[in-house]
């Protein structure tokens, strides 16, 4: 076997649909020295990190805890626990994230009643009754708060109140919105949520935030069966992170004192002052692109700050210009996914990524690109209408 050389990846531009680029106080907590994960150090720190979670949230749940898995594991941590076999559960699938909780739904035994809208639109509450209709007693609805796969954005405080009109739990999957746009946990009346860490957030994949109210917490605790997985069961994790402090599995040590250290910097920021961020670099980056003839791909009213989904210009080999521009700029950029694969580019400003000089960076670059596929469109037209955009602010 050949010796394997010293690790060295190139100093990517993470402008995604994920992971973003971390600060580097995350990358150092990352090398911090490891301590028992049952260490009084490091059982202070879990306390810590719960407080900081609810700030984030903006919750005052309990049950609040980074799940050890990415944003999947708290997926399904929210259904494995709450759902039962023969249950009724509407999905909203408008997007891959919701055809991937289909698929869990029935996994569990449960009947999955899928609320179905085009990718790149959201639900209006008419669809949400309608489907709540063709159950005989919904256990749960779950719906994505911010598609990555499309950039579409769900309105989530009417159909909270449709839910719980029906006697059926909310559950709401905040991936890529959490810390990126408003998320209000308690005021929304959301009883399961869940995230991940490597989006808004930008501490690297390997955690899910996840937290749950009472009414959630007391569907679990009626449960008549075990919860599908082992690993992922509540009754047995929050014994860990509660004041009990029962063995379940080791933490990934490194991982929790990263993602402390990224909530330390979205208290130190502010939510607001992110959010703020997070919509200026979105109407920059859109204003620029509108000015290269790109157009967004996603509902109108309804587009994501944090993921802007934009159409492949007609004539334009997509994979070309995305492998340039990691070639050439170290620029990432995502591609379309299911039926939008070639159609649309999936261009990520999270968190640390969500940055001025990313916005110019890659407004340039792009032009460059494009003019040599032969795209016509004036040069430096992106970068002066965003820099207007910016002006306006």
């Amino acid at each position: 076997m050949e010796t394997v050389g010293e690790l060295s990846p190139s100093p990517r531009i993470l402008l995604g649909p994920g992971p973003s680029n971390a600060h580097p106080r995350v990358l150092k907590a990352l090398s911090t020295p490891l301590v028992g994960h049952l260490d009084p150090e490091f059982v202070r720190l879990m306390d810590e990190t719960k407080d900081l979670l609810r700030s984030v949230f903006q919750t005052k749940n309990t049950l609040t805890l980074p799940i050890s898995g990415t944003g999947s594991a708290g997926m399904e941590t929210c259904l494995v626990n709450l759902i039962e076999p023969g249950d009724d559960v509407v999905v909203g699938v408008n997007g891959v994230f919701g055809t991937r909780m289909v698929d869990i739904v029935e996994r569990c035994g449960a009947r999955a009643v899928a609320m179905e809208a085009q990718w790149g639109n959201v639900f209006t509450p008419e669809q949400v009754q309608e489907a709540l209709t063709r159950c005989k007693r919904p256990k749960l609805v779950a719906v994505v708060h911010a598609e990555t796969s499309t950039g579409a954005w769900q309105p989530l405080q009417e159909i909270s109140s449709l839910v719980h009109q029906a006697g059926a739990l909310f559950v709401v999957d905040v991936v890529t919105s959490l810390a990126g746009c408003p998320v209000q946990v308690d005021a929304w009346g959301i009883d399961a949520c869940y995230s991940g860490t490597q989006k808004c957030l930008s501490c690297p994949p390997g955690l899910s935030p996840v937290t749950f109210n009472q009414p959630a917490l007391e569907v679990i605790r009626r449960r008549k069966q075990k919860v599908q997985s082992w690993y992922l069961d509540l009754t047995m994790i929050e014994k860990y992170w509660g004041e009990e402090r029962v063995y379940h599995h080791t933490a990934p040590i490194s991982m929790n004192y990263a993602l402390r250290e990224a909530l330390r910097l979205v208290q130190e920021e502010g939510l607001e002052t992110r959010f703020r961020r997070h919509q200026q670099n979105h109407l920059a980056l859109m204003a620029g692109l509108a000015a290269l003839g790109i157009m967004p791909a996603a509902q109108e009213g309804h587009r994501l700050w944090m993921l802007n989904s934009v159409l492949v210009p007609t004539g334009v080999d997509d994979a070309a210009v995305r492998r340039k521009l990691l070639e050439d700029y170290n620029i990432e950029i995502g591609a379309g996914l299911g039926p939008l694969r070639g159609k649309v580019w999936r261009i990520g400003l999270m968190g640390e990524s969500s940055k001025r000089s990313n916005v110019l960076l890659l407004l340039s670059a792009l032009e460059e690109i494009l003019q040599q596929q032969g795209y016509r469109c004036t040069s430096g037209a992106g970068v002066s209408a965003a820099q207007a955009a910016y002006n306006r602010a």
